[in-house]
């Protein structure tokens, strides 16, 4: 198999309409009705802790990282991490979620939630967010909702209703 030249970078402005097609072709229409994306709507994401994936001049990948508020305690959600269909299992889902991760915890943030399998989220350091801990703005399978302490003790401060942030 032929190595790609994979490059990632800050997500631009101009990546927007691209990024909306491959989430289109990833996760169809039914994305709108859940909650994490509910929740996204409330504030946009932070552009200096997203990032896209290129080969070449073409867009291949996509990570984003939105403010929340997890009870009292300022967090992020991630999501959606989201790779073209064509390139999976190569890599690139991970390379995103490590630079983004790395931007979050140099930017002083505490705490990462998601909705997602737990297998794959496992290996960046996400866990189960305890039963009965925080609340998402609708219905969520509790195995597949999940944290990351950046800074360690912040999950277990986090109680409550799972909140747009807003700057």
């Amino acid at each position: 198999m032929t190595e790609l030249s994979l490059t990632i970078r800050p997500e631009m402005p101009g990546d927007s309409d691209a990024i909306e097609r491959l989430h289109e072709r990833a996760f169809g229409p039914g994305r709108f009705a859940r909650s994490a994306y509910r929740l996204r709507e409330g504030a946009p994401h932070d552009p200096t802790l997203s990032f896209t994936a290129n080969v070449g001049t073409l867009l291949v990948g996509s990570v984003r990282l939105s403010p929340i508020f997890a009870g009292r305690v300022a967090g992020l959600v991630l999501g959606p991490l989201t790779v073209e269909p064509a390139f999976e299992n190569r890599g690139i889902g991970a390379a995103l979620m490590n630079r983004s991760l790395a931007a979050a915890r140099k930017a002083g943030h505490g705490l990462v939630l998601l909705v997602g399998d737990e297998p794959y989220y496992r290996r960046f350091g996400f866990v189960p967010v305890p039963r009965g801990r925080l609340a998402m703005p609708g219905p969520v399978d509790p195995a597949r909702f999940l944290a990351l302490e950046l800074e360690a003790g912040t999950l277990a401060e986090a109680k409550g209703p799972v909140t747009a942030g807003r700057g």
